[in-house]
């Protein structure tokens, strides 16, 4: 059985808790609101962005560099977001706009 909360909570959960801290965090696309993967687009505030997707190893939540270990353009980043969810249509994206470039999630970056 999985205990997990359902994606749209578990989102709009990080995203209250991202908003009392001041840092804006906003759902750019919704996917399956109980199953959907998440992609996180963050944005450093200084034209560069990386791109992680939610990954599982076993159990344990991590998040995989889309964009690789480097931040990318805006249009860079769009463009692998626009294959992703072409690929799985059930993709949530948030975009997260933090100077240190923190993701806010649980979960180890790989």
């Amino acid at each position: 059985m999985d205990d997990r909360l359902p994606t749209h909570l578990w989102v709009m959960a990080h995203i209250r808790s991202a908003d009392a801290q001041g840092v804006p965090m906003m759902v750019v696309r919704k996917g399956d609101p109980s199953r959907g993967t998440v992609i996180l687009k963050l944005n450093r505030l200084d034209r560069t962005f990386t791109v992680l997707v939610q990954a599982r190893d076993g159990e344990k939540l991590f998040w995989s560099r889309g964009t690789g270990p480097d931040p990318v353009t805006e249009a860079d980043a769009d463009a692998y977001i626009a294959r992703q969810t072409r690929y799985d249509p059930d993709v949530w994206v948030i975009e997260i706009e933090d100077r240190q470039g923190r993701h806010w999630f649980e979960g180890a970056i790989r």
